[in-house]
């Protein structure tokens, strides 16, 4: 029987550094499960992977930043389709550091939105390439943390 290749999306990796947390990563509820997951969406015509992720975060949980060009990584789920059918889904992901949080989005009453710490993202993620995804980017962190948020010491 002949498999289909994997469906593309374009996610956003939302992150911030704060004084008292240092680097947070933003997770929100998906609309239908309920379960924690990160802005995700189709490809739009015309817009690059980056441009899609970052139109995704805006829609999903009211967020504004930039993403970068380059994915950081990949994770692979299992999409359910209003028929009942289940489709691979291959996520190529981007960060996007945050600069701005909207009271006001288009998803605002479907979804639930917290901003945590990679190690707790990856707890509360069901997919174990996400997981690793959260774990890698913390351990990058180091090289984009701000000099005002780093420890004394470091």
């Amino acid at each position: 029987m002949l498999q289909r290749p994997p469906r593309q999306q374009y996610a956003a990796l939302c992150y911030r550094f704060t004084p008292s947390s240092g680097l947070q990563v933003l997770l929100l509820t998906s609309r239908e499960t309920r379960r924690w997951i990160i802005p995700k969406g189709w490809p739009m015509k015309h817009k690059k992977g980056h441009a899609v992720a970052e139109r995704e975060a805006y829609e999903e949980a009211g967020v504004r930043g930039k993403a970068e060009k380059d994915p950081i990584g990949y994770f692979g789920y299992m999409k359910k389709r209003k028929s009942g059918l289940t489709v691979p889904v291959m996520v190529r992901v981007y960060p996007l550091r945050v600069d701005e949080m909207l009271e006001d989005f288009p998803e605002k009453e479907s979804r639930t939105l917290e901003w945590v710490s990679c190690t707790e993202a990856a707890l509360r993620v069901q997919e174990p390439e996400l997981r690793s995804l959260f774990l890698n980017f913390s351990r990058r962190a180091e090289a984009i943390v701000p000099e005002k948020f780093r420890a004394v010491g470091r």
